[in-house]
């Protein structure tokens, strides 16, 4: 899939360039027949710059700062799980929002991770121009590379403005994506268990 061309390594050293942001934005305003000088607009472009600071901030996070030392020697052998993490990511083909939550789960090998910074790996891959099914593996990836554990669990589910907003305009379909690693893949019971869970309360996803 197109998904896959798209690396880490391509993409984490950019910086944004405020002022070719601004000037795109008025190209847009003047080519959709407004007047980019009229009050509303007028300083519409370097709003629209500043706010892709922060919907696109992912990709200037530091893996390392953002674990900041949060790993621990622990003897636990459980699953791990936190769930309904709230996000929200920008389509990479038609540059909208899609919003939805994610639930990581994992099975430690003698290292835990700080209970916050699984929200925060969450939101330095969802913080990018993305496809939901990359953002899945690239935390389950993450997760898996930094804690070496028994297995990593990754189970998102968003709904796309992308497909409500235009084309199909669908307003209640919703997209759900899985990655599995480890003892998630290989034993059917502790899939299941993780699934479980995540489903035990869940109230439907709304935007």
């Amino acid at each position: 899939m197109e998904f896959d061309d798209v690396s880490d390594n391509d993409i984490g050293e950019n910086l944004m360039d405020d002022t070719a942001v601004e000037n795109a934005v008025t190209q847009i305003l003047t080519a959709v027949g407004e007047d980019p000088q009229r009050e509303g607009l007028q300083f519409t472009p370097r709003r629209v710059a500043r706010m892709y600071h922060e919907l696109l901030g992912g990709y200037t996070m530091d893996p390392k700062a953002l674990i900041n030392g949060a790993l621990f020697d622990v003897k636990y052998d459980e699953m791990v799980l936190v769930r309904d993490i709230e996000f929200y990511s920008m389509c990479e083909h038609h540059m909208l929002p899609f919003i939805g939550r994610a639930h990581v789960a994992y099975i430690p090998d003698g290292k835990v991770l700080g209970l916050s910074k699984i929200p925060r790996v969450v939101d330095m891959y969802a913080r990018r121009l993305q496809v939901q099914e990359r953002m899945t593996r690239q935390i389950a990836d993450f997760l898996r590379d930094l804690l070496k554990p028994q297995g990593v669990a990754v189970v998102v589910e968003a709904m796309h403005l992308c497909s409500m907003m235009r084309g199909v305009k669908k307003h209640d379909a919703r997209m759900t994506t899985s990655a599995m690693h480890g003892a998630f893949r290989a034993n059917l019971a502790t899939r299941q268990e993780f699934l479980a869970n995540i489903s035990r309360g869940a109230s439907p996803l709304q935007i």
